[in-house]
């Protein structure tokens, strides 16, 4: 599973707290630039967006579960930007790594719309495509596990304040 939320620091963060999550990191995904740098991204003329690359253990955590925390971590609804953080590169985006990811993913976008909806929030713009064929570059080493290295670094996360709804979706 691959997603963005923004700055890539604090949602690696969040996922890496979450029991059954065995292994994150940071890099680019989703743009045209081969093995882009972390200033090129920033220039928004890459068109990679900065994304948490999550493997995880689905007899402890499941891909239902990490959905909700991807959804409630940030503001989907807000196009290319989270907070002060402004760019294609801040975009929401999710990149699964299988077909039933992929369902799920579109099934949860859904249901989460219709509690924004409810709520008179606007619509979500995340991306959901298919990882198959998009190359996935590994961010530099400064960036790996920032907020571990530097505890009190920069982690803007938005979020619509709305919690997901507690539904059954299947995985």
């Amino acid at each position: 599973m691959y997603c963005a939320t923004g700055c890539f620091w604090g949602a690696e963060r969040r996922f890496w707290q979450i029991d059954g999550v065995l292994e994150t990191s940071v890099g680019y995904m989703g743009g045209t630039t081969v093995t882009p740098t972390y200033e090129q991204v920033c220039t928004g003329t890459t068109g990679h967006a900065e994304v948490v690359k999550i493997v995880f253990d689905d007899s402890k955590v499941s891909f239902q579960n990490l959905l909700e925390e991807f959804w409630t971590m940030h503001d989907p609804t807000s196009l290319n930007r989270q907070g002060g953080d402004i760019g294609t590169q801040y975009r929401s985006a999710l990149f699964t790594t299988t077909a039933e990811q992929h369902v799920t993913a579109v099934q949860s976008r859904n249901i989460y719309q219709g509690v924004l909806t409810a709520e008179g929030l606007d619509e979500i713009t995340t991306e959901i495509l298919s990882a198959d064929g998009i190359q996935y570059y590994l961010a530099e080493e400064y960036h790996q596990k920032y907020l571990k290295k530097n505890p009190l670094g920069y982690d803007c996360h938005s979020s619509t304040g709305v919690a997901y709804p507690k539904v059954w979706v299947s995985t």
